[in-house]
C-alpha cells in the first residue's frame, strides 16, 4: 500500500524520506522484444537471442531505458500525491547503468525523497533517488536522480 500525501504542504514534509521497495519485475523476452519495437533499438544484444547466447552475457540482457522508464510506475507503488493540480516529470540527472539486466532476472525499485523545495513558477519540485535493485546482484541495474513538479 502506497504512502498517500495530500497537497503541497504535506509534499514539502517528504524530504529524505525512504520510501522502501516496490513489487519485483521479471524482465522477460516478450518485455524486451516489445521495447525493442517501440523504441527502434534492435540491437543484438537485446533481441537476438541465439547470438547473445554468445555473447558477454550468456543470454539477451535488458535495454537500460526499459529499465528506467519503469521508474514512474513503479514509483507509483510507493507514494500517490492527491490535492494538487499537476504533476509535470520534470527530468532526471546522474543516470548510470552499473549492472546487465539479463532475461529472466527481476528487478525493484527503491526509492528516496532527497529533497522538496518551492519551485520558481509555484509549486514544489521533488528531488528522488532511484535505484532499481537487480536481484541477487551487489550491484544496482540504473541508479538515477528524478525530478518532479507539483503545481497546485
Amino acid at each position: 500500500m502506497p504512502l498517500t500525501v495530500h497537497g503541497i504542504d504535506e509534499i514539502l514534509t517528504l524530504g529524505g524520506r525512504d520510501l522502501g521497495h516496490s513489487g519485483w519485475k521479471e524482465i522477460t523476452q516478450e518485455l524486451i522484444d516489445a521495447y525493442a519495437d517501440v523504441s527502434g533499438d534492435h540491437q543484438w544484444i537485446h533481441t537476438d537471442v541465439e547470438r547473445a547466447a554468445r555473447g558477454p552475457y550468456g543470454r539477451t540482457i535488458a535495454h537500460g531505458y526499459m529499465v528506467l522508464s519503469w521508474g514512474i510506475p513503479m514509483f507509483g507503488e510507493l507514494l500517490q500525491v492527491t490535492g494538487v493540480g499537476r504533476a509535470l516529470n520534470y527530468g532526471l540527472d546522474r543516470v548510470r547503468y552499473p549492472a546487465p539486466v539479463p532475461v529472466g532476472s527481476r528487478v525493484r525499485l527503491h526509492a528516496t525523497v532527497t529533497g522538496v523545495q518551492e519551485a520558481a513558477r509555484g509549486g514544489v519540485r521533488m528531488t528522488r533517488s532511484f535505484t532499481f535493485e537487480l536481484e541477487g546482484s551487489q550491484k544496482p541495474a540504473c541508479v538515477a536522480e528524478s525530478l518532479t513538479h507539483f503545481q497546485p
